[in-house]
């Protein structure tokens, strides 16, 4: 075999970058966990011992975590001082729960699909799927910390505002349904931003649904249920909403289907989906990178467990999502709005 030296030295260099991030990102979990980002968010440099006091935790291990968020760029090092610092762009990443770019969540993910392995390697060789309910703890507390930043960032002051007449209906009073809730964080940013509309959040996940009613209780305005996309309860919807949810879904067509059903006759679906093209070629990209690789570990494997199994994954693209919701019987249905994580669409009767 000859190889060519230049671009084996390119690959090597790509896979020691691959093992360190890899490495450090079991690290940013447990950092997060033990408290040691927030403890720093201050923006004050510390020495390990300091940061081992107020955290209560062992400082040799504190020091050699420091060393390791360092070199990887998510701590700032003072040579001359012997101590670390947080600035700004590094606290808003990694310390600041409310910050629109916190991204601590998805290593909680991560750390539920290295913990998965066993029965993502099984559902490769018999092609059953991985149930949601089957999936470690740390996915679910993951996907919400994940998805919640930009859904705070973007869902009240640009995605409703983009569709047609929606967000003068919530001011007035409308009543919503959120299908695929999750832990609730979509649901109740709508319910607080819109009082006068009624919200109902819908995921078959009872759990998850156990923990959206923890985090609403001071709200009037919503309510959760357990139940599917394909035949939950009520009607006369003003507005169904699905966040990054349908991708995941055994049966799209089915969920799309009943959310035209259940909806009044001038309602709005609304869909928010990972941002992706409709071919392979325009996802080899950073974005798309992340996307499929969580899509082979999680939503493949989700919906495969499921009856239908349509497996559509995170980067169907806005093509194939618009063959599911015509399916379901929606007639109008276009591109409201983007970034570079989301694409937001809206379908009509």
């Amino acid at each position: 075999m000859n190889l060519d030296t230049e671009k084996l030295e390119s690959l090597l260099g790509t896979m020691v970058n691959e093992l360190g991030a890899a490495a450090n990102a079991a690290l940013v979990f447990t950092g997060d966990r033990l408290g040691l980002y927030r403890a720093m968010a201050d923006g004050k440099p510390v020495t390990s011992q300091q940061l081992a006091g107020k955290t209560g935790t062992h400082e040799r291990l504190v020091r050699e975590w420091l060393s390791s968020q360092a070199a990887s760029g998510f701590v700032t090092y003072d040579t001359r001082e012997g101590t670390f610092a947080l600035s700004p762009e590094q606290a808003a990443v990694f310390a600041d729960e409310n910050s629109v770019v916190n991204m601590t969540g998805g290593f909680h993910s991560l750390a539920a699909v290295f913990a998965d392995q066993q029965s993502l390697e099984q559902a490769f060789r018999t092609g059953k799927g991985v149930g949601w309910s089957d999936r470690c703890n740390c996915l679910f507390c993951g996907v919400e910390r994940f998805f919640r930043p930009g859904y705070r960032a973007n869902l009240i002051s640009s995605w409703l505002p983009a569709l047609d007449g929606v967000a003068q209906k919530l001011e007035r009073g409308a009543r919503v349904a959120d299908v695929g809730c999750g832990h609730g964080a979509s649901t109740i940013i709508m319910a607080e931003a819109f009082p006068k509309s009624q919200f109902v959040g819908i995921d078959f996940h009872g759990p998850s649904i156990a923990h959206a009613k923890e985090h609403a209780k001071h709200l009037t305005n919503v309510r959760f249920e357990t139940a599917r996309a394909q035949d939950f309860a009520g009607k006369d919807f003003d507005l169904i909403t699905m966040f990054d949810a349908l991708h995941d879904m055994g049966d799209p067509a089915g969920a799309t289907a009943h959310a035209r059903k259940t909806l009044k006759p001038d309602g709005t679906l609304m869909l928010v989906e990972p941002m992706a093209g409709d071919s392979l070629g325009e996802n080899l990209n950073p974005v798309g990178r992340v996307f499929y690789a969580f899509s082979t570990a999680v939503c493949v494997p989700a919906s495969l467990n499921q009856e239908v199994a349509a497996a559509l994954g995170a980067q169907a693209g806005e093509k194939r999502l618009s063959e599911v919701v015509r399916q379901g019987g929606f007639s109008r249905f276009r591109r409201a709005a983007e970034t570079p994580f989301n694409m937001v669409l809206e379908a009509r009767p």
